[in-house]
Formats: structure tokens, C-alpha cells, sequence
């Protein structure tokens, strides 16, 4: 027994070394091997639906509003209603394909969520990114600074002139994804706070 519980801890140990490559900078109290072994878990999540709240403070001005996400692999369906008082806005389709719609204003494309959302509605906002980040994960593709709290989760992340932390965790089926979350850059604050987490796993 004691023999294979040493065993499960160099595998940790050699998987947790093995996942940092040189875009992630780690540091914090937590465990190396244990945020690793964190990161592969939520990793497989290719699928989810979340309801929450979105505050967003701006140089010029400031709002709240609600969220709803659904996310099917490549496939993302975002609403947002009452942030800056814009009314509703829906932004939907795959990497390469974005359409967002807004209340009374009309319906655009892009071939990025970000570029739509900064032509249309004026916000400067990391799209792409949040599909990692609000999983409590650093996007892949580019550096980053990670600072993990006791558990060996993200309690701090720094990427691409964002901040972002993690201020709250709650457990879900079996995964602990983030309740509560603050991202700062660009001129932005922006608050999320989710009521209603439901992962899924539909690549299996």
C-alpha cells in the first residue's frame, strides 16, 4: 500500500513538472503536482452552462447585468443584458465565425468575439481568453503568471496585461470551478459571479 501511494506521488510529481512549460510562471503556497493534476481534471471540460452576474466598471461608465453562457466545445452562446445600459446583447458561433447581436441596434459578424464587442459595444474584453479562465485556467496560448492559493487552485493570474483573481470557489459535480472572479486591464474592472455552474464533458 505504501508502496503505491509512493508511486502515485512521483506520477504527480513528474506530471506536475512536466505541465509547466516556459509560458507558465508559477508561484504561491499551493502544490505544483496537485495543480497539475487540477488543471488536467478541468481541462476536460469541453462543455457548460452558466448563469450569473457580470459588473463592469469603465473610465466613462459603469454597469451590471446578467449572464448566461453556454458553451458546446467550439461553439459559444453569450448573453449579456443591462452592463453600461446597452440593453441585451447576444454573442454566438465558433472561432472564426462570431456573430453578435444587440438589442435595437442590429446584427453584426466578426471573425473575433473581441473585435465585435470593441467596434459595437465599445469593450475591450478578453473573449477568447475567458473560455480558460473561467474554468480557473491560463489560456494556452500565450505567457503567463499564476499564484495559487492553499488548495493548489488559482487564487491570482496574470496574462496578456489582464489580472485576473479568483476570489471564491464552489464544487460541482466533482469539480471546483470558480463562484467569483475579478478581472482588471485595459482600462476595465470586471466582476463575475456565478449562481449556477453546470460542466459538462461532451467529447467523450
Amino acid at each position: 500500500m505504501i508502496r503505491h501511494l509512493i508511486a502515485f506521488g512521483l506520477i504527480l510529481l513528474l506530471a506536475g513538472c512536466a505541465g509547466f512549460g516556459e509560458r507558465e510562471s508559477l508561484e504561491g503556497e499551493g502544490s505544483p503536482a496537485l495543480w497539475q493534476a487540477h488543471k488536467a481534471q478541468v481541462s476536460q471540460l469541453d462543455g457548460w452552462q452558466i448563469n450569473g452576474k457580470v459588473g463592469i466598471r469603465a473610465p466613462r461608465d459603469s454597469g451590471s447585468g446578467t449572464l448566461f453562457w453556454l458553451q458546446r466545445q467550439a461553439y459559444s452562446d453569450i448573453r449579456l443584458s443591462g452592463p453600461l445600459g446597452r440593453g441585451a446583447a447576444r454573442l454566438t458561433g465558433r472561432p472564426g465565425d462570431i456573430t453578435l447581436e444587440v438589442a435595437n441596434q442590429g446584427r453584426y459578424q466578426a471573425e473575433s468575439p473581441e473585435e465585435l464587442l470593441q467596434q459595437q459595444l465599445g469593450l475591450n474584453l478578453p473573449v477568447s481568453h475567458l473560455l480558460w479562465w473561467i474554468r480557473g485556467l491560463p489560456a494556452p496560448d500565450s505567457r503567463s503568471r499564476l499564484s495559487l492559493d492553499g488548495d493548489s487552485r488559482l487564487a491570482r493570474l496574470a496574462q496578456d496585461g489582464w489580472d485576473v483573481e479568483y476570489l471564491r470557489y464552489v464544487e460541482q459535480d466533482g469539480y471546483w470551478l470558480p463562484e467569483r472572479l475579478r478581472l482588471t486591464g485595459h482600462d476595465l474592472q470586471v466582476t463575475l459571479v456565478i449562481k449556477d455552474w453546470q460542466p459538462r464533458q461532451l467529447g467523450q
